[in-house]
């Protein structure tokens, strides 16, 4: 078996459901199983998973075993000569896996491959691609230099800024939401670390990749969405995990002192303090939807349903969304029909269209949701369509 694409999920049961869908599709040409894991969700996660996907492999855990140990689990049972960490709340285009595959044949040195991340509006997600955070980086980060000097070398090699996100190139880190790595390399660096219950786990696994002697790399011709802002709520709880596994890093390879912990400890509540702010966003009021579908049934459906007239297309062109005028000053949402639009073609729409005042939604093949996330810190939204 080539691929084992491995999915640990804690209750997200919609974004699951849409990731599943999307990485079936991405493996319809490829020797390749998934198996999701569940971390003891309280949702209905495992449920729809034995009802809508009864082949999939599902792992049911008792407790929240946290990222590392649930992904060391799945990796354990794993058939494929590569293994794709995923996380839940991502969507894959139909090639994602067959061109970083031929990408990493093509490489000897090569430990784990990661791609171009966007977020639901289809922005850029920096974490795409970084460099180790040793103390002074983590501090460049912290303090914001490396957005003030994003060219001076000094400054700039947290998010690997020697690469654009059109570069495809070595860098030292890759971000746990999309990582391809040999099942065998996985295994002999031990996986994950189980001492750190998330956050730096993927820090720790790209750097241990990195003292075997193998280059990781990014790869920029295939987009994956990574919602990011549904994996995790931005609670106390999670300003207190990032702490720790930013101690744990730091603990695990690099020597500490009295001072620099104090500053480290200081950076990364204030760090933490910030993401839990950027969660609480307003929540935007849609003036107009234009919906991309071939299915008029959905069209009339929806309009009942939301109550407002939709701008309904049959088709796209990746760089003229709309063949008709929108009223400037609206807040328009573009809602995309998966079972007439592949996700490939999706993606392509959010990467054209970012910036301009749209939000997006996608309504996944032969299910009764639409579901997307309007920023990077937004937990993202689920609309049951009746």
């Amino acid at each position: 078996m080539q691929l084992s694409v491995i999915i640990l999920n804690y209750n997200v049961r919609y974004f699951l459901e849409q990731s599943v869908l999307s990485v079936q599709e991405a493996l319809s040409n490829i020797d390749g199983e998934i198996i999701v894991v569940d971390n003891n969700s309280s949702d209905d996660s495992c449920q729809m998973m034995k009802t809508r996907f009864p082949n999939i492999k599902l792992i049911e855990n008792t407790e929240n075993f946290g990222f590392p140990k649930g992904n060391n689990i799945a990796v354990a049972q794993a058939k494929g000569d590569y293994i794709c960490i995923l996380n839940p709340d991502t969507v894959v285009a139909e090639d994602t896996f067959e061109k970083i595959l031929a990408f990493t044949e093509k490489h000897t040195d090569i430990g784990i491959a990661g791609c171009k991340l966007i977020d639901g509006t289809g922005n850029f997600l920096p974490e795409s691609k970084r460099g180790i955070p040793t103390p002074f980086v983590a501090i460049t980060k912290i303090f914001g230099f490396y957005k003030l000097f994003p060219k001076t070398t000094l400054f700039n090699r947290y998010y690997a800024q020697h690469l654009s996100e059109n570069e495809t190139g070595k860098v030292d880190i890759l971000v746990g939401a999309f990582m391809i790595m040999k099942r065998e390399l996985y295994l002999e660096i031990g996986g994950f670390d189980e001492d750190c219950f998330m956050y730096s786990d993927d820090i720790d696994l790209s750097y241990r990749v990195l003292q075997k002697g193998k280059s990781n790399y990014y790869f920029h011709k295939t987009t994956v969405i990574h919602y990011k802002g549904e994996s995790t709520i931005k609670d106390g709880l999670y300003m207190k995990r990032f702490r720790e596994a930013m101690q744990f890093f730091y603990k695990k390879h690099f020597q500490m002192s009295i001072v620099f912990d104090f500053f480290m400890k200081l950076g990364a509540f204030f760090f933490a303090l910030v993401k839990k702010n950027q969660s609480k966003l307003k929540e935007l009021q849609i003036n107009e939807y234009v919906l991309i579908s071939e299915d008029e049934n959905l069209k009339n459906k929806l309009e009942i349903q939301l109550h407002k007239k939709l701008h309904w297309q049959s088709k796209i062109e990746v760089n003229n969304l709309f063949s008709h005028s929108i009223p400037n000053k609206k807040q328009t949402e573009i809602l995309f029909d998966n079972t007439s639009l592949s996700f490939k073609q999706i993606i392509s729409v959010l990467e054209a269209n970012k910036n301009q005042g749209f939000t997006f939604k996608i309504i996944p093949k032969n299910t009764l949701f639409m579901i997307g996330s309007n920023n990077s810190n937004d937990k993202g939204t689920v609309f049951k369509i009746d």
